[in-house]
C-alpha cells in the first residue's frame, strides 16, 4: 500500500540548511543536500515473504497441590521432564527457555449461593517452556516428544528467519526505484523540472502475531498420534518515507 502526499511550502521560498548524510542501522535516517522548494512527501510499502527456517513451540504442565511447595516441587518435576526431551531432540540448553510461570490458589465457589464462604482446594502452577530450533522439518517430532513427556498446555509453533533483513536488501532498490519515478511524476505534474532526494526512513518490521507470525500454519494431531506442521510463509514488511525537494 503506498500513502502520498504533496506538501507546497508558501511562496516556495523556504530554505533547509543543508546536512550531512547520516546512517543509522534499525530505524535509518539519510538526509542528504537540500535546496530550495516545495517538499513532496510520500511513503511507499513492500512486502517480502518466504518459507521460515527457524521456529520455536511452547509447552507446559499444569499442577495441584494442597500447599505451594508441594504444588512447586511437583511442577518442577513434570518441567524437568520437557526440558530433557527437548534436550534429547537436539535442541541446545541456549535454545531452551522458561516462558511463565504462575501460582495462584484455588477455591470452590459452587456454594456461594447457599450464603457459605468459597471452599479452598489447594494451589495450582503452571509452567511453559519454550524450545526454539532450526529444523524445522523435525518440528512435529519435537512436539510430539513434548507431549509425551507429559506437555498439555501446547503454544506455537511461531516461524521466523534467522537474518530476515537479508530478504529486504532487494526490496530497498525496488522501493528507491519506485519512489524516483513517482517523484519525477509529481515533479512534472505540478510543472517543475525535477525532484531531488531530500530525505528517507525506513519502518515496518516483521508482521506477525506476538512476534512472529506464519501465513498458512497447518498444526493438527492424527489418529496415529503424529503431530503434522506447515510452516507456510512468513512476511517482512518494508516502509520507506520519503521526502523530494521539487526544482524549477
Amino acid at each position: 500500500m503506498t500513502k502520498q502526499t504533496l506538501t507546497a511550502m508558501a511562496t516556495g521560498l523556504a530554505l533547509l540548511v543543508a546536512t550531512p548524510a547520516l546512517a543509522q542501522q534499525g530505524g535509518t535516517t539519510v538526509t542528504t543536500a537540500t535546496a530550495q522548494g516545495p517538499i513532496l512527501s510520500f511513503s511507499v510499502d513492500k512486502e517480502v515473504r518466504s518459507r521460515p527456517d527457524r521456529a520455536s513451540i511452547g509447552a507446559g504442565v499444569t499442577s495441584t497441590a494442597p500447599t505451594a511447595v508441594e504444588a512447586l516441587r511437583a511442577n518442577s518435576a513434570a518441567m524437568e521432564k520437557l526440558v530433557a526431551a527437548a534436550k534429547a531432540r537436539g535442541i541446545k540448553a541456549d535454545d531452551i527457555q522458561t516462558s511463565g510461570i504462575n501460582l495462584s490458589p484455588q477455591y470452590d465457589y459452587n456454594n456461594q449461593g447457599n450464603g457459605q464462604p468459597p471452599r479452598f482446594l489447594g494451589y495450582q502452577v503452571s509452567n511453559t517452556v519454550r524450545a526454539t530450533t532450526d529444523d524445522i522439518g523435525k518440528l512435529g517430532e519435537l512436539l510430539d516428544a513434548l507431549v509425551a513427556a507429559g506437555g498439555t498446555n501446547v503454544d506455537g509453533p511461531y516461524f521466523s528467519m534467522k537474518d530476515a533483513d537479508a530478504l529486504l536488501v532487494p526490496a530497498r532498490k525496488a522501493v528507491f526505484d519506485e519512489a524516483n519515478l513517482k517523484a519525477a511524476d509529481y515533479a512534472r505534474l505540478a510543472g517543475y523540472r525535477t525532484a531531488e532526494l531530500v530525505s528517507v526512513s525506513e519502518g515496518g518490521g516483521f508482521q506477525g502475531p506476538p512476534r512472529p507470525m506464519a501465513y498458512a500454519l497447518d498444526a493438527r494431531v492424527q489418529s496415529a498420534g503424529k503431530a503434522v506442521i506447515e510452516p507456510g510463509q512468513v512476511a517482512n514488511t518494508l516502509t520507506l518515507s520519503f521526502q523530494y525537494r521539487l526544482v524549477r
